[in-house]
């Protein structure tokens, strides 16, 4: 609150003195918005995790195993779940961290997994109890739904949005005893309509829709939900399922390889990863999110985590029509090569089975 009524003074007598230089006054605005939203993230909030205690899924590597990292330093008994408890990952947190980082092999799609969790979470709580649960287990991977099955998804969402809920319910009351937090990773695939995502945004989209309905339950009990919505951060979390070519073609069967052809099946990935590549290199942007979500008195329902560049479009992408969006896809490049490719290639394999039909 000081920072809005600094802020807002501030305006008013730059106003009074640069009304005859209007650029001038915007580019004060701007910056004063940034620099109000980075005040309001640092004051009254809670930096004295001791006794309090932060269960996180998905503690191997990425965000999960930094955000681990940096609790740990601000005093939170931290139950760092792990896939593999016994990987480079766990032990890089064992050797790095203090006693208060503790190892749990949970596999969010196990159900043994999550009770032996709950058990050992409930037998060594910290005096002020279970404070937050950060649903951040995910798989990704890519390919365009022709080239997928419908296990594929299933197990997609098994992990993204089936895991988090298999969590969610039995630590929620233990949350809710604290009247603490529920943190829930999500991405812009959530809203924003890909080429070759169809199944990470089944899962994130179902993730989202569960978040934000507990959101309303919760809110009784003064449990805070807040939604995590990472950009392109392929590069900072080696998340990213990496296949070859021809790993795609080799599970493609006659019917698909008449559609879709090896050179076309190149170029998606050479774009595709490029792409990927091109993103953030480090989490902090994710982490600093997370952190505010985890202690500002009045946490944001969502974090929207992308380039300054993109961050215009991606607010308004939930609001703007189907039509303008998809219009986007239509005039890039690569949707447009895919557009020409393919379906001179479909004609070409077309004409050829007519002419066959006629010798």
């Amino acid at each position: 609150m000081k920072a809005v009524l600094l802020s807002v003074s501030v305006l008013l007598i730059s106003y009074i003195c640069l009304s005859d230089h209007i650029c001038t006054y915007c580019a004060l605005v701007v910056c004063l918005v940034v620099l109000v939203n980075a005040l309001r993230q640092t004051e009254d909030g809670l930096w004295d995790g001791f006794g309090r205690a932060v269960l996180i899924t998905g503690c191997d590597s990425g965000f999960g195993h930094h955000l681990a990292k940096k609790l740990d330093r601000m005093g939170f008994t931290v139950f760092a779940g792990c896939l593999c408890p016994e990987g480079p990952g766990a032990r890089s947190l064992v050797e790095e961290s203090s006693k208060r980082v503790k190892i749990l092999q949970l596999d969010v799609t196990k159900e043994e997994h999550i009770r032996s969790a709950k058990d050992f979470v409930e037998a060594n709580l910290p005096v002020k109890g279970l404070y937050a649960v950060v649903n951040n287990a995910g798989v990704s991977d890519w390919g365009e739904t022709e080239w997928s099955t419908a296990e594929d998804f299933q197990k997609m969402a098994d992990v993204n949005l089936f895991g988090a809920i298999r969590v969610t319910i039995p630590f929620l009351p233990l949350v809710r005893a604290s009247k603490g937090r529920m943190l829930y990773v999500s991405s812009i695939f959530a809203f924003f309509n890909c080429l070759n995502m169809g199944a990470y945004s089944v899962s994130k989209r179902g993730l989202e829709a569960f978040a934000d309905c507990l959101r309303i339950e919760m809110a009784s009990f003064g449990v805070q939900v807040s939604i995590i919505q990472p950009g392109n951060f392929g590069a900072a979390t080696n998340i990213l399922h990496k296949k070859t070519p021809k790993d795609i073609w080799a599970d493609f069967d006659d019917v698909r390889k008449q559609t879709f052809n090896q050179k076309y099946i190149e170029e998606a990935c050479e774009y595709f990863y490029s792409l990927c590549n091109s993103g953030f290199k480090d989490c902090s942007m994710v982490i600093n999110a997370m952190l505010h979500a985890l202690t500002a008195v009045k946490p944001r329902h969502r974090y929207l985590l992308v380039s300054w560049t993109d961050l215009l479009f991606f607010h308004m992408c939930p609001a703007l029509p189907s039509f303008i969006t998809d219009y986007i896809f239509n005039i890039s490049s690569m949707y447009h090569k895919r557009k020409v490719m393919l379906y001179s290639e479909h004609e070409l394999n077309h004409n050829q089975n007519i002419a066959a039909q006629y010798t």
